[in-house]
């Protein structure tokens, strides 16, 4: 039975570039998830959540802090994370955990608190500040390829030819994307590597010890490939129809930047040894990929089996929280296009299930508002008995968590993308603007969908009733110019209210300091 008098444990799942749509329990007609939907059962399932921004380190910045990316200011992957910003492992800390980390973060480090020559000056992927590592897994997979040879596998190919498939011919735009296995199992993957370690460590826990993981998986984020049985189990004729335009021509000149992002997707970064680019690719490899996506969610799946094992066999089951989630979703062939970014929902569905044991009145139930990453920290903070910081740009899923609904909620989604290229300069070049005009804001509801875009790019708007699939742009249309202002006095006014808060809650009164300073708290006058 799960002590009430002492805080619960704490483990935080991340599954990087999962779709939120590619879930059975959220009614995929296609996927099997009988482990995420196993830990539905017995949480709260949010059917609408949302990714912060992308691609890894700018989504993960927003699930970490609890900041929207105009104020956190992680642009893209490489972006500093100014050290001054509170996050999820540092309140854990104050709280007496050791947050653990099992993965990886993609945190670029503030160059102001490191020497001029340390070497993680060269790198988006350092560690979070407040965890302790206990098993990095980077880029690289150095790690896990060390691992592999340790059980004889051949791991010489190093990444990304690891995972290549063994008996592919590469090199040919013609050649269709093969389903055969790479050179390692379905127990040999990244994931059961790091579902094995997390398992050790557990096993080493004192059982009235209090702990707090973060699992942070890469699968199903490519290279598109997955062992056997899970490369076949889905057949590339199955899944829903992509949401796409005729032609990948039509998609590119349906906006500026849809045609300088398409322009610039290779092949090669999702099947390593492939040639040429993404849009050409047709319609069959697409639905092959698509059918190797599946299986890689399901093999993750599977180790999130083995999680939910371990944790019961740990007797920790009834005293442990758990969020599975993601940081951006895949496009996975819609509109022409693999991969997370720029203003589709494709890119930025994610999954959310949220289980706190001590709360069982919501178990089995599915929440249809929107939520979105920054409402993580929050959640969990409040989960642990601590009021979360007013300046958080997130809210407490706390309400639904318990059964309830709270008094107000946002009535919309919003996400941010920024596509500077601050070492090379290439979007700069390409559209003729400064690094700091490359961003997109979007504000989506159920029934509109508005993205504003910097340096004077055109706006969209969506009409999503009569379009789900966002093909066509009705910003200019005379009959939507009503919803047009609406939506865009609805971005200025969401943007206006989560200005930087980290001082502006605070006043200086002849009584001293009233109000709250993120970081500290005072009573005042």
């Amino acid at each position: 039975m799960a002590d009430k008098n002492r805080r619960p444990n704490v483990l935080l799942i991340t599954c990087d570039q999962w779709r939120g749509d590619c879930l059975s329990v959220a009614g995929h007609p296609v996927v099997k998830t009988p482990n995420a939907d196993a830990l539905a059962a017995e949480g709260v399932l949010f059917r609408q959540h949302y990714g912060g921004a992308a691609p890894c380190s700018p989504a993960r910045a927003c699930l970490y802090t609890g900041l929207y990316q105009m104020n956190n200011r992680v642009c893209r992957n490489g972006t500093p994370l100014d050290a001054r910003h509170d996050n999820i492992a540092l309140q854990a800390r104050s709280l007496g955990y050791d947050p653990t980390l099992f993965g990886y973060t993609d945190v670029s480090l503030d160059p102001r608190t490191l020497a001029p020559g340390d070497p993680r000056l060269k790198t988006y992927e350092g560690v979070l500040p407040g965890f302790t590592v206990r098993q990095l897994l980077p880029e690289h997979q150095k790690p896990w390829l060390s691992w592999l040879k340790a059980r004889g596998v051949n791991a010489s190919a190093g990444f990304p030819d690891i995972h290549r498939p063994v008996d592919e011919v590469a090199g040919s735009e013609s050649n269709p994307v093969a389903n055969a296995p790479p050179i390692y199992s379905k127990d040999e993957t990244p994931a059961a590597f790091l579902t094995g370690e997390f398992t050790r460590w557990l096993g080493e826990q004192e059982r009235e010890a209090r702990w707090f993981a973060h699992i942070s998986f890469l699968s199903p984020h490519p290279p598109f490939i997955v062992p056997e049985p899970y490369n076949t189990r889905y057949d590339p004729a199955d899944g829903p129809a992509f949401r796409r335009s005729g032609s990948w021509q039509g998609e590119a000149e349906s906006h500026p930047y849809l045609s300088y992002d398409m322009d610039r997707q290779q092949r090669a970064k999702f099947r390593p040894g492939t040639e040429g680019k993404v849009r050409d690719w047709g319609d069959d490899n697409f639905r092959r990929i698509r059918a190797l996506y599946y299986g890689m969610i399901s093999e993750v799946d599977a180790q999130l089996g083995r999680i939910w094992q371990a944790v019961k066999a740990a007797g920790a089951w009834d005293d442990t929280i758990i969020v599975l989630t993601s940081d951006h979703a895949e496009m996975m062939g819609d509109h022409f296009m693999l991969g997370k970014g720029g203003f589709f929902d494709g890119s930025f569905h994610i999954p959310l299930i949220i289980r706190d044991p001590r709360h069982g009145k919501a178990a089995g139930i599915s929440i249809d508002h929107f939520t979105e990453a920054v409402d993580i920290f929050p959640t969990l903070l409040d989960l642990l008995g601590e009021e979360p910081p007013p300046h958080l740009d997130g809210c407490s899923l706390k309400p639904f968590v318990l059964g309830s609904k709270p008094q107000a909620w946002r009535d919309a989604a919003h996400w941010e993308f920024d596509f500077r290229s601050i070492a090379d300069g290439d979007a700069e070049r390409h559209f003729g603007i400064a690094s700091r005009q490359c961003n997109l804001a979007v504000i989506r509801t159920q029934e509109f969908k508005y993205v504003h875009f910097g340096g004077g790019l055109p706006p969209l708007l969506f009409d999503l009733v009569k379009d789900p699939g966002e093909l066509n742009n009705v910003a200019t249309d005379p009959a939507y110019l009503a919803v047009r202002l609406e939506f865009a006095e609805g971005l200025l006014a969401w943007r206006a209210e989560h200005l930087d808060q980290s001082l502006a809650l605070a006043e200086l009164t002849g009584d001293g300091v009233a109000g709250h300073i993120a970081g500290l708290s005072f009573s005042g006058t």
